[in-house]
């Protein structure tokens, strides 16, 4: 009977629906898409094979049982009519407990997700200052991981060194690069603040025990540490810049744990230990990774770190690798010629710089203004006119007292005889160029150069003719403040040969017909020969009567007091002014 019922289901399906169709009272039955499914209209080929529901093969009387089920949907449906209709807001309500199942299934979801990405997001750390950090270094501590170090790397100073440059690693670790931006604060900072970057932040008790520490180094291998951390510095200024001129690719550099710590402690080598700096000098000065406008800021910081522990290292650093830049296109550019200027004045407004530096003057050997940085600085300070810019003043400043330092020494050694040399060269071509600045200092120089050497008199002579105008000028010069060079030279006799040395050339000048120009400069100059000639007399005059008075008074003084053992010379010289 399971085919009997099944085909009496479609019957009763399909009356269903005519009765619907065919309701004119306007009473519908409201269908639910989303639960309506499609039902073929066409009856199974089963439905006229009525024999085959019978197995005797006689025929049911299907028709009555759909027509008593057709007359009862027709009573319930009238009945319905009786009642308020319900049906249609029941039906809304249904649906809108759909939607609202739906938007709640929604909301779960959407509620689920943002919960999901709230728990992926890690908790904001808080910001560490590097001061923050610092305060946080125990001095105690940081005394006995060093002792321990230098136990278990006894023979080592490299390995220890680096096991302190590791302990302020970890100290800064919680150190953001945002919190210590240091290529904007190099480049922004002035010299005078970027002396204390970033020491200013470390406490006394850490200082004190780490430059101690830093104090039983050697210089070799403190020379090595200054090169890996100038090394690291420079990685990570590589990785920020990007891309490398004329490449499209990035440069991938692995920068230091913390860049903090590594300008802590190479801070602090260089100001316990500068002449470190010295040992990688000849590398900083070749090797053009450590060359370029980028790195200077890095340059002067270094500087002025040693600066703070020697004056003497400080300004030989500046005059060996930043001064020669004044005369390259780097130097043109006025921020870094401002920089290096900087430096300098840093270097010069120490208390008793001057004194030090002097004293400091030759260091093993080198001088500390070798002749060349002099004859930069004095091109610098004197330029033409047209070429002076607002660092010339500056320059005009710092010259006096670098000068001094450049021509400090003991006078008549072989050592200063050496340095007049080499100074005399350039000073008496500066001397007769057509800048009136630099031709009075050129020839003050010169004449100095003079004082130190005899045999400068001899180099002179030989260049005498071929540089004419230089000559007059020093000439003029000796002739117009004689009183002030005369106390300077120890013998006349150099000066006197070497002036009749010239009026001879300036005779034979004169008689041979040179042109108009060199006529009047030869005139000129045998002129000022005369006149220094004849102060020559009149200064060995008077200095021969000087001797004559000495010597009478010393005869006399032996008459009168014959216990002349016990009077005190110096006051006896002192009273009569002797000499």
């Amino acid at each position: 009977m399971d085919e009997s019922s099944a085909l009496i289901e479609s019957i009763l399906r399909e009356e269903d629906e005519n009765v619907n169709h065919d309701d004119d009272s306007g009473w519908q039955t409201v269908k639910y898409p989303k639960r309506h499914r499609k039902t073929s209209n066409k009856l199974p080929e089963s439905f006229y094979d009525y024999q085959k529901f019978q197995p005797n093969g006689e025929k049911p009387d299907v028709f009555r049982s759909i027509e008593q089920h057709s007359e009862e949907r027709l009573r319930r449906a009238l009945e319905a009519q009786k009642v308020e209709p319900l049906g249609e807001s029941k039906q809304r309500s249904d649906e809108e407990d759909d939607d609202s199942d739906a938007d709640l299934s929604g909301n779960a979801d959407n509620a689920e997700t943002r919960a999901k990405k709230l728990k992926q997001k890690k908790p904001k750390k808080p910001k560490i200052t590097v001061s923050e950090a610092a305060s946080k270094i125990d001095a105690s501590n940081l005394e006995s991981f060093l002792v321990e170090a230098s136990v278990s790397y006894e023979s080592q100073q490299d390995i220890q060194l680096m096991r302190f440059a590791d302990y302020f690693g970890r100290a800064f670790a919680s150190v953001s690069a945002s919190q210590f931006p240091w290529m904007k604060i190099l480049k922004e900072s002035p010299v005078m603040k970027m002396v204390d970057i970033p020491l200013s932040h470390i406490p006394e008790a850490v200082y004190k025990t780490s430059v101690d520490w830093i104090n039983q180094r050697s210089a070799e291998a403190l020379g090595s540490f200054v090169l890996w951390s100038l090394d690291s510095i420079l990685a990570d200024l590589a990785s920020h810049q990007g891309t490398v001129k004329g490449s499209k690719k990035v440069v991938q550099q692995t920068p230091s744990k913390s860049q903090v710590a590594i300008f802590v402690v190479l801070a602090m080598a260089l100001r316990r230990k500068p002449e470190a700096l010295i040992t990688i000098l000849p590398m900083l000065k070749e090797n053009p990774k450590y060359q370029g406008q980028e790195k200077l800021p890095v340059t002067v910081w270094m500087i002025v770190q040693a600066s703070q522990g020697d004056l003497v290292v400080g300004l030989y650093m500046w005059v060996q690798l930043l001064l020669p830049l004044l005369g390259t296109k780097l130097g043109s550019n006025p921020q870094s010629r401002d920089l290096i200027l900087q430096l300098v004045e840093r270097i010069l407004s120490f208390p008793k710089a001057r004194p030090i530096l002097v004293n400091g003057a030759v260091r093993k050997g080198e001088r500390l203004v070798p002749p060349s940085a002099l004859e930069l600085l004095m091109r610098a300070t004197f330029p033409p006119t047209s070429a002076r810019v607002k660092a010339t003043e500056r320059f005009e400043v710092v010259y006096p007292i670098l000068k001094e330092v450049a021509l400090a020494g003991s006078p008549g050694s072989k050592a200063m005889k050496q340095v007049a040399q080499q100074i005399l060269n350039f000073t008496f071509k500066a001397a007769g160029e057509d800048v009136p600045e630099l031709s009075r200092e050129a020839s003050d120089i010169f004449i100095w150069c003079l004082t130190q050497n005899a045999d400068s008199y001899k180099q002179w002579d030989k260049i005498y003719v071929e540089n004419i105008e230089a000559s007059v000028v020093v000439l003029r010069k000796l002739a117009g403040e004689w009183k002030d060079y005369a106390v300077k030279h120890p013998s006349f006799d150099p000066l006197r040969e070497t002036l009749k040395s010239f009026r001879q050339k300036n005779e034979k000048a004169l008689a041979g017909g040179e042109d108009a120009t060199h006529m009047a400069s030869f005139k000129e100059a045998d002129k000022h020969c005369k006149a220094i000639m004849s102060r020559l007399s009149r200064s060995t005059g008077c200095l021969k009567k000087t001797v004559i008075v000495s010597v009478m008074l010393a005869v006399l003084t032996t008459l009168v007091f014959p216990n002349i053992q016990s009077l005190d010379w110096k006051k006896l010289s002192d009273s009569f002014n002797l000499p």
